[in-house]
C-alpha cells in the first residue's frame, strides 16, 4: 500500500508464482477502451449511470458464453478501468468521480444486470478500495485513496471470517502474514490484495492492501462453483506476506496496537453494512438482468398455449404471463426503492459523522436493520424473479445456448453466503423486542 515502501514497488514486478489460466483478451473490447478514452470521465450522477448501463450492455451481448468459458475475466476488468467505473464513489483531488454510496451502488446494480460475476467484482472493489475510510487513520485513508485512485488499481480481497487461520506475526521492523483464506475474491485478476488475520496473542484483527502479484500469495485456481463463475473466488494461500507496520489500517506503529479511535468504536463497524448492502444490489441487478432478458425472448420467440379454453394469438395476450411479468415488475421495483433508502441512510450517516466517527451504537444498528431489511427483500426476490422467467419464456429457453440459467445460478450461489434467516431473526428482534444488533462479521 504505501507508496514509501520501496517493497511495493519491487514485489509488483514478480509474476504471478502459480500458471495462470486461460483468461479474456482485453483487446476485444478495443472499440469501447477508445470510446470511452475520447468521451473522457463521467461528470454528474446521471452520467455515472449512463456510463454503467453503457458497460452492463456490453457485457450482456455474451455473458451466458462467458459464463460457461470461465475465463479469468481480465478483458472485463480492463473494460471497467477504462469506463472509469473503478473510480465512480473515489475522492476527486486523485482524479476519482466524487460520488456518493447511494450511485455506487446504483452503478453495481446496472452492471450486475448485464453480467452477475462483473458486477459483484465492481462491487466487492468499491468496499475494499474505500475500507481505509471506515478502518483506517486518516493520513492512511488519503494515501490508499491516492495509490489505488491515481493508478485505477482493481482491488480484490482476502477477507473471509469463518477462515480464522490467518495470523499476522512481527518481523523486523514490520509484519507478515500467513494463512490460508477458501474465498479470495477476485484476487487472480487483481492489482492489490486485501488481507486480514488476526495478530498475535491478541484478538485483534489486521486489515492491510498488498501488492498481489508476490511470491507470498499463491492461487490455487480452484473456483468451479455452479454460480458467479468469473469472480476467481477461489481459494489462497499466505506465505510470509511482509507490510509494513505504516499499513497496518488503524494500528499505531508506536504502540503496536489498535488506535481506539480509529477502530474501537462503531465507526469502524460500518464496513460489514458497507458490504452487505453490496451483495444486495448486485443480488437485484441481476434479477433485473434476467427480467430484461427474459422480456426479449417473451416477444419473440415465446408460443402462446394454444390449449386453454380461451387460446390466444401471442404470449403477450397471455394473462398469466401478463401477471407474472406485472409481479416480477412490481417486486423489483420495490427492492430498488428499499435498497435505495437504505443506502441514503447509509450515506447520510457516513458523510455527517466522517470527520469526528462519532456515530452511536444505535445509530449504527438502525443503519444496518435499514441493510438487513434489503438483504431479506433482494434474496427473497432475486431468488423468484430468476427462477419464475422460464414460466414465462416456456419450454425452449430452458436450451442451454440461451443460458438462462445463469442468472439464477449468480444468485442461488452468493445468497448462500450468511443464511437470511437470521436477517429475519434479527429484523424480528429489532421490531419486536426494540434491540439492534451487536456488530459482527456478518450484520
Amino acid at each position: 500500500m504505501a507508496q514509501h515502501n520501496p517493497t511495493i514497488q519491487t514485489l509488483q514486478n514478480h509474476a504471478p508464482p502459480n500458471p495462470a489460466p486461460p483468461a479474456s483478451d482485453p483487446a476485444i473490447y478495443k472499440e469501447h477502451h477508445d470510446a470511452f478514452a475520447a468521451e473522457g470521465q463521467p461528470k454528474g450522477t446521471d452520467a455515472w449511470l449512463q456510463r454503467a448501463r453503457k458497460v452492463s450492455d456490453i457485457l450482456a451481448v455474451d455473458a451466458a458464453a462467458r459464463s460457461k468459458e470461465q475465463k479469468t475475466p481480465r478483458a472485463e476488468i480492463a473494460l471497467l478501468k477504462s469506463s472509469g467505473l473503478l473510480k465512480v464513489i473515489g475522492d476527486p483531488k486523485y482524479g476519482g468521480g466524487g460520488e456518493s454510496w447511494e450511485t455506487g451502488y446504483k452503478v453495481i446494480r446496472e452492471v450486475a444486470a448485464g453480467d452477475g460475476s462483473i458486477g459483484m467484482l465492481l462491487g466487492y472493489h468499491l468496499l475494499w478500495s474505500t475500507t481505509a475510510r471506515l478502518v483506517g487513520t486518516d493520513e492512511q485513508k488519503e494515501r490508499v485513496e491516492k495509490l489505488v485512485i491515481e493508478n485505477n488499481y482493481f482491488i480484490g480481497g482476502a477477507v473471509n471470517p469463518r477462515d480464522n487461520d490467518s495470523r499476522v506475526t512481527k518481523s523486523g521492523d514490520g509484519l507478515v502474514f500467513n494463512g490460508f483464506k477458501n474465498f479470495n475474491t477476485g484476487g487472480v485478476i487483481s492489482d492489490l490484495t486485501v488481507l486480514e488475520g488476526v495478530y498475535e496473542d491478541t484478538e485483534y484483527h489486521i486489515f492491510a492492501l498488498v501488492p498481489t502479484h508476490q511470491p507470498g500469495i499463491i492461487f490455487s485456481y480452484n473456483w468451479n462453483n455452479i454460480g458467479l463463475r468469473l469472480t476467481e473466488s477461489g481459494s489462497v494461500k499466505i506465505e510470509n506476506v511482509p507490510i509494513p507496520w505504516d499499513d497496518a489500517l488503524g494500528w499505531s506503529k508506536e504502540t503496536k496496537l489498535p488506535i481506539p479511535e480509529v477502530l474501537q468504536n462503531p465507526w469502524a463497524t460500518l464496513l460489514l453494512p458497507s458490504i452487505q448492502l453490496v451483495f444486495s444490489n448486485f443480488y437485484i441487478g441481476i434479477a433485473w438482468g434476467a427480467l430484461r432478458t427474459a422480456r426479449g425472448y417473451t416477444n419473440t420467440q415465446t408460443r402462446a398455449w394454444p390449449f386453454s379454453h380461451d387460446p390466444k394469438k401471442t404470449p403477450a395476450e397471455e394473462h398469466y404471463v401478463l401477471a407474472k411479468y406485472g409481479r416480477y415488475l412490481a417486486s423489483l421495483r420495490a427492492a430498488d426503492a428499499l435498497a435505495d433508502r437504505a443506502a441514503t441512510e447509509l450515506s447520510t450517516l457516513i458523510k455527517e459523522h466522517s470527520a469526528k466517527r462519532d456515530i452511536t451504537p444505535r445509530q449504527r444498528g438502525e443503519v444496518a436493520e435499514w441493510v438487513a431489511s434489503v438483504k431479506v427483500t433482494a434474496t427473497h426476490t432475486s431468488l423468484e424473479v430468476t427462477a419464475g422467467v422460464f414460466e414465462v419464456t416456456g419450454a425452449r429457453s430452458t436450451a442451454e445456448k440461451y443460458g438462462f440459467d445463469r442468472f439464477w445460478r449468480d444468485v442461488r450461489t452468493h445468497t448462500l453466503h450468511d443464511p437470511v434467516a437470521y436477517k429475519e431473526t434479527e429484523l424480528g428482534r429489532y421490531w419486536l423486542l426494540d434491540e439492534v444488533p451487536n456488530p459482527s462479521w456478518y450484520t
